[in-house]
């Protein structure tokens, strides 16, 4: 007798190919039939009329807090993720040496907009290598399985200390040692390596990351250790869509990684606004390269606009920075909105000019052609007419006007859409070609980090939702979007073992109620170690997920099963399976 039996369900099993009506059987933490006339389980699920997917897999997390201070790793757990990756974009809390921890949660408040008494409260530090973080993860139990990568930053402060932080070149000594601890951390169990070389992500004192200014000797380096241990993946945000003079050199550096270490290497693609045809050039480089190289580069992007919300009750709105909105920014949020509600006041706010000390976020939040109301039902592929600038100039009012009546919405609990890239066109029809290649990646949730910017882990149901459903135009069909959500990202990261329904694979599942799948409006909590604030974003129609064979949520509510474990290096799909 099976474990657990799933019957009639309509089988998506995440290679691509077409859908078909089966039963599937699982003993312990594997699938280990499909198909008809399978026998009696000691559990059996009735899936008719319900998709049955493998667990989506995110490659682009930053759970590395929240994987030590709770059990649930959500968002992301709440839209059919089963396996996330850490340790992205060279940020990370090991190696560390105690008198570095300050230094490494500056820079992940700085990168990732995680309050710094959120990390204060909630690490524990009882580890000071990358292996002891490791054994530090391994230790707590979880609702879905995590895996890590070596980061950058940290490991250049532990090899080099103030001359790492500091971005100066490292010599052939710093070289060796940081070699040998990323061979160390790699069979220990990191499944790569991560850096960041973008200006854009910065410490909280405004410093640049300790990793910024690494050349291709020092990543070159890094690669060549992580392919003695083994081989991995190799993750890096660089300066590619910053600007399109950098884009012939930064491609070239990325070309040398990729070739003279044999890794596959992913990097962020997004579409700018400014310059919305570079991302093809750099697409086409990566097909280019793919040709030819020991290595393999995999644009890695989102699949829809890259931004930020706006709201009086998030980090940032537009009027952040004005005098009168500063002197009631103090006020709790109920009284702040019963102020901003005076015709007086809206008047002062909407007329004065930000200070001069105007940060660069605050900017991105005065663009009024990029900001769109988000909806209760949230739209991330607003219709162009909707953008607060057309409105305004379609109701001849000042696009601050309207910016602040719409915020005032749902007592001061309404949020714009600012749509920084993959919006260059009011469209994502450009984002066809990067599903149709073979080396493009989805991905990009940034789970665990921006909690009061974002909640971009929410991406799979969108997938599901807008992508292959709802969608005005162009759509995809369910087994590319589940593909690209599945097997593709897993077996880029080296974990074969899921991502697929077929005997021998991990049973890993989702089963959705499809016609009534629905993306919830994000909204705000304070979960966080030391009340801190976050956003949050459910969904409606997770029917069931399951790890290892175990049910962690039924109807879109966690069941309490906590089945995630840490992943300590690559893995092979089962060549044997339990007979019933």
């Amino acid at each position: 007798m099976y474990d657990l039996v799933i019957r009639n369900g309509n089988i998506i099993d995440g290679t691509g190919a077409p859908a078909f009506i089966s039963d599937l059987a699982i003993t312990a933490d594997k699938i280990v039939a499909v198909g008809a006339e399978i026998g009696p389980g000691r559990e059996e699920i009735d899936a008719r009329g319900m998709l049955v997917t493998p667990g989506f897999v995110d490659l682009h997390t930053h759970y590395d807090g929240q994987a030590i201070w709770s059990t649930r790793i959500n968002p992301s757990s709440s839209h059919g993720v089963t396996t996330v990756l850490l340790g992205n974009c060279g940020v990370g809390f090991a190696p560390c040496r105690p008198e570095d921890r300050d230094l490494l949660c500056a820079t992940m408040e700085g990168v990732e907009d995680i309050p710094g008494v959120v990390m204060q409260e909630g690490l524990t530090w009882e580890w000071e290598t990358f292996p002891e973080y490791l054994d530090a993860l391994d230790s707590r139990p979880r609702d879905i399985d995590i895996a890590t990568l070596i980061p950058h930053s940290p490991l250049r402060v532990y090899v080099m200390g103030e001359r790492g932080a500091n971005r100066e070149p490292a010599t052939d000594e710093d070289l060796a040692k940081m070699a040998d601890i990323i061979r160390e951390g790699m069979r220990a169990g990191a499944l790569g390596f991560g850096t960041s070389r973008t200006p854009v992500d910065r410490r909280s004192d405004g410093e640049l990351v300790p990793s910024f200014a690494a050349g291709e000797r020092e990543l070159v380096a890094a690669g060549l250790a992580v392919q003695d241990a083994g081989g991995g993946i190799f993750q890096m945000i660089s300066e590619l869509g910053m600007d399109d003079s950098m884009v012939d050199d930064e491609f070239e550096l990325l070309r040398n990684v990729a070739d003279k270490t044999g890794l596959p290497l992913t990097f962020t693609l997004l579409q700018a606004k400014k310059e919305p045809d570079r991302w093809l050039r750099m697409f086409e480089l990566s097909k280019e390269v793919n040709k030819t190289s020991a290595g393999s580069i995999h644009p890695q992007f989102f699949p829809r606009p890259v931004g930020m919300l706006a709201s009086f009750d998030l980090t940032s709105n537009p009027f952040v920075d004005c005098p009168t909105y500063k002197s009631l920014a103090h006020l709790p949020l109920a009284q702040r909105i019963i102020e901003l509600r005076k015709p007086e006041i809206r008047a002062q706010i909407i007329a004065e000019e930000p200070d001069d000390n105007l940060l660069p976020l605050t900017m991105l939040t005065r663009r009024f052609d990029w900001m769109y109301p988000l909806g209760k039902t949230p739209n991330y592929e607003p219709e162009p007419e909707t953008c607060i600038t057309a409105q305004a100039e379609r109701l001849g009012k000042k696009p601050e006007e309207i910016a602040y009546d719409l915020l005032l919405e749902n007592d001061g609990k309404a949020m714009l859409l600012v749509a920084i890239a993959n919006y260059g066109r009011q469209t994502l029809d450009f984002m066809h070609e990067l599903f149709e290649s073979d080396c493009a990646i989805v991905g990009l949730g940034d789970g665990g980090a921006h909690y009061g910017l974002i909640c971009d882990s929410s991406y799979p149901t969108f997938m599901l939702a807008h992508w292959t459903r709802d969608r005005q135009g162009k759509r995809l069909s369910l087994p590319e979007a589940v593909k690209h959500m599945s097997s593709k990202p897993a077996h880029l990261i080296g974990l074969h073992d899921r991502g697929v329904l077929a005997a021998g694979y991990k049973a890993d599942i989702n089963i959705i109620d499809y016609d009534n799948l629905e993306l919830h409006a994000p909204i705000i909590t304070r979960d966080l170690p030391g009340g801190g604030r976050r956003l949050d974003q459910t969904a409606k129609g997770y029917h069931m997920t399951i790890v290892s064979g175990q049910i962690i949520a039924k109807e879109d509510k966690p069941t309490g099963v906590l089945a995630g474990k840490l992943i300590r290096g690559s893995k092979r799909p089962a060549t044997e399976t339990s007979a019933a």
